[in-house]
């Protein structure tokens, strides 16, 4: 066994270039593994300070309890203390706007908020804006506004605080409605003594523990014993920020964990890569292999011997992956520092990086037992034919068709159980808990029955997918008679790409039906980019709709009015409007579950799927409605999803809401959306209606609803499109066993193409057939990625329970078909030009 042993490994020491090849997977999944540990640490490290909302300068803070201006005075005043900040904030009402008004120093170590132009406030009633506060409300320096901050115990507004503005000021969030001024000003304004919390900066060489413990003395003789719950807490800054940034940084932590979870998919897929690989190589040495059973060696030796070079495969590459991964992040901070980012150094993490190398050596002793066993088994008389008669055995047994089936069997009855037990539009009490993980094991054993399947499924695929490169010519032939030739190969690499691209497509599927869901919802709740309201029980008078309508900044301008009634067969009262859909662009498309929106109109109502629910009302009932002693028939019409627009139960016609009682003299509210795209057109019409509405009495509300919209488009996008990157580790992996496979199956197939090119096949002939080739492993992968990712993704969403409507993101998934088989394509390209570099003289004398 040992001279078996020393053979074996002599020969791999000799070819190194052959060991980095067959790992190559396990090369890049060992690189992508700590990698990700880097990162993390990364992450962590330099975004400490940034995810704590407390100033780094804070030695001292006093917070979580009844904090008081009296407070901050005393301990101002205590030996030790260079500064003491109060933090404070209250919110005034100007015009139709809500803004935020807070308190900061402005200048100095505990300061938020950094002057960007003019000066910081100093004086009473003088305040500081944010830039989008300027772009938004058109504030700037010398501006003069009124804020009311102060509301009486009927909530009546008090007398306003007239302030100017004297300066602008950057700060970690600007949402386009915060003023800022010095504490005392904005404690002033208010003509309340609380506090958020105070920040302390100690002189340096202070006693900290006897600042800390007469700081606590003050706060503990400013509150009264039988108010003990309100007591505030003294802390060290260090700690107050170390616990708010481990707060967040948990966020961080959960965010890497399900990184973790797709980097272990991306581990699996190298195994299957690393397993068809060695199968590979190993077919390719069937004559070496079996000269050594012939002198004597016997399988158990000859087992070992390839399992052992597995594992060095999998030490060498884990090494070689690793180091590459430890450089690219050190390699990261040094150009972040260059470049002025506040980023720190991973170190080097030895237990992660110990356990990356293991994890290699692990993932190839799994990969290579099978084919090292298998390989074990040659007969000496195999020492007399060459690697390439053996290569393409085309039968899977029979144990593997009963596991095959067994595998599928158990998936479809898993689906079917999901199926059966489907939730209704608006189910109660249900958890998706235990339905998804069903979809999910699902999903893994239709996924391991394609593996044990697949010699037998990619013969039909390729059927199919090959037919159009048959008829090409004489090359695509070639090609798709290569693949079909070998269809253990060929399906064990389309099924790491079928992996990526179930894992991609899903994704896809899934993300485009639930944000078709979002943006029902959206349309539902905020159907224009703007809304009026007037304040308690006012109304908007006719006059005000057409001086809105007017201005060119603003379009769909569409009012209107809400009543309070009831349906029979229910107590509750319900919210009725009569806007209508098809005068506002995002409500003229509305899905809608039952009947049809166009057909809205006097004598007809559309309902919300939730009073449908509750009265049994469907499409073609006579709805009874009531208001205020008066009563209507209206015939339903159409049948939203979710609920009707604005929120409300029921859309009625105007005629209709106006026999029910509504005031026809005004209007409940107003839409609107912007006349030119951009954050400017948004400006611009919000600006356009404040001041139409800004000196009115009512207290007039303006809503940007678009902001709102575009803040859950923007979180859905981002994780969508980190779901799809951290599925693309997959779809690396398969393109890397892609390129691997094409160039061992060169090596193998040497005499091959020699005899091709002996027959007339030009280079450039040979160069293409074998990146059809190659292609050919991405079209069969995608195409069978296809056939499980889309069902399986409407499975899923349907098994959440959130009535999200299946949706085929067509161009999407045409892309990801597209730009895989061209990385497929891309993948193969080196090892054709190599093959078609021999001569077809060496070719032929190749043993």
């Amino acid at each position: 066994m040992r001279a078996v042993l020393r053979t074996q490994l002599g020969g791999v020491l000799r070819r190194p270039a052959r060991l980095l090849l067959t790992g190559l997977a396990v090369l890049v999944v060992s690189f992508v593994v700590y990698s990700t540990v880097l990162a993390q640490q990364i992450t962590k490290n330099s975004l400490l300070d940034g995810l704590s909302d407390t100033p780094v300068a804070a030695d001292l803070v006093v917070h979580d309890g009844r904090v008081t201006t009296a407070m901050l005075d005393r301990i101002k005043a205590v030996p030790g203390v260079t500064e003491a900040v109060g933090e404070v904030g209250v919110g005034g009402q100007y015009g139709a706007d809500y803004l935020d008004l807070s308190g900061d120093p402005g200048t100095g170590p505990l300061a938020r908020a950094k002057l960007a132009s003019g000066r910081y406030p100093a004086g009473p009633n003088e305040v500081a804006v944010t830039p989008r506060t300027v772009d938004r409300l058109g504030l700037k320096v010398g501006s003069q506004l009124s804020l009311t901050l102060r509301f009486d115990k009927n909530g009546k507004p008090q007398a306003p605080a007239h302030l100017t503005v004297v300066g602008t000021v950057t700060v970690p969030g600007d949402f386009g409605s915060q003023l800022y001024a010095t504490q005392p000003v904005v404690s002033a304004l208010t003509a309340d003594g609380s506090l958020n919390q105070i920040d302390v900066r100690l002189t340096p060489g202070a006693d900290a523990a006897a600042v800390r413990q007469k700081v606590s003395s003050i706060v503990q003789a400013a509150i009264p014993a039988s108010e003990a719950a309100d007591l505030p807490k003294v802390e060290a800054g260090a700690d107050v920020r170390h616990a708010e940034a481990k707060s967040k940084a948990a966020d961080i932590d959960s965010v890497f964990a399900v990184v973790a979870m797709f980097v272990a998919i991306a581990v699996v897929a190298a195994g299957l890569v690393a397993t068809s690989t060695f199968r590979i190589v190993f077919a390719q040495r069937l004559r070496q292999l079996a000269l050594l059973r012939a002198i004597g060696a016997n399988r158990r030796s000859l087992s070992w011997s390839l399992a052992v070079e597995g594992a060095l495969t999998g030490l060498v590459t884990g090494l070689v992956g690793t180091l590459l991964a430890l450089g690219a992040g050190h390699l990261v901070t040094a150009i972040g520092k260059g470049a002025g980012w506040k980023i720190v150094s991973p170190g080097f993490p030895l237990l992660p990086a110990v356990g990356t190398v293991v994890l290699a050596v692990v993932i190839t002793i799994l990969a290579v037992v099978a084919p090292a066993f298998s390989a074990a088994k040659v007969a000496p008389l195999e020492a007399l034919r060459t690697a390439s008669t053996t290569g393409g055995r085309k039968d899977i047994g029979k144990l593997r068709w009963a596991v095959g089936l067994l595998l599928a069997v158990g998936a479809a009855a898993l689906g079917g159980l999901v199926l059966a037990n489907l939730p209704g539009a608006h189910p109660k009490n249900y958890n998706p808990n235990l339905p998804l993980l069903e979809v999910v094991a699902s999903g893994t054993l239709a996924f391991f029955a394609l593996i044990a399947l697949g010699p037998v499924v990619v013969r039909p695929v390729l059927f199919a997918a090959g037919w159009p490169i048959r008829r090409s010519g004489p090359t695509g032939r070639l090609a798709a008679g290569g693949v079909g030739g070998a269809p253990r190969r060929a399906a064990a690499v389309s099924v790491v790409v079928a992996l990526g691209v179930t894992l991609i497509a899903g994704t896809l599927v899934g993300g485009a039906s639930i944000k078709v869901r979002a943006d029902r919802e959206a349309a539902l709740s905020s159907p224009a980019d703007f809304e009026l309201t007037p304040g308690g029980d006012a109304k908007l008078p006719a006059a005000l709709e057409q001086k809105i309508a007017a201005r060119p900044e603003l379009a769909h301008v569409v009012p209107y009015r809400r009543l309070d009634v009831k349906v029979a067969g229910l107590d509750a009262a319900l919210d009725a409007n009569d806007l209508k859909p098809s005068s506002v662009p995002r409500l003229a498309t509305l899905d809608v579950a039952g009947g049809r929106l166009a057909d809205l109109g006097p004598g007809k109502v559309a309902i919300s799927d939730f009073t449908a629910t509750d009265t049994g009302l469907k499409v073609g009932d006579t709805a009874r409605i009531t208001h205020g002693g008066k009563t209507v028939g209206l015939t339903v019409v159409a049948l939203f999803a979710d609920s009707a627009p604005l929120g409300s139960a029921l859309v009625l016609d105007s005629s209709d809401l106006t026999t029910l009682g509504a005031p026809a003299a005004g209007y409940s509210g107003l839409l609107a959306d912007q006349a030119t795209a951009g954050e400017q057109g948004r400006a611009d019409g919000r600006k356009a209606m404040a001041d139409l509405t800004g000196s009115a009495s009512d207290g007039y509300a303006i809503d940007v609803l678009a902001d709102q919209r575009d803040q859950i488009n923007s979180e859905l996008n981002i994780l969508l499109a980190i779901a799809v990157g951290l599925m693309g580790l997959t779809v690396l992996i398969a393109v890397v066993g892609v390129g691997t496979t094409t160039a061992l199956s060169v090596v193998e197939r040497i005499r091959e193409a020699g005899l091709l090119r002996a027959v007339g096949l030009s280079r450039g002939g040979l160069r293409a057939m074998l990146t059809t080739e190659a292609a050919l492993y991405g079209v069969m992968g995608a195409l069978l990625g296809l056939v499980l990712g889309v069902p399986y993704a409407w499975l899923a969403v349907a098994a959440l329970g959130v009535n999200a409507p299946l949706t085929l993101p067509v161009w999407q998934l045409l892309a990801v078909f597209v730009v895989l088989v061209l990385l497929t394509a891309v993948a193969g390209v080196l090892p054709a030009r190599r093959a078609a570099k021999v001569s077809p003289v060496a070719a032929l004398a190749t043993d």
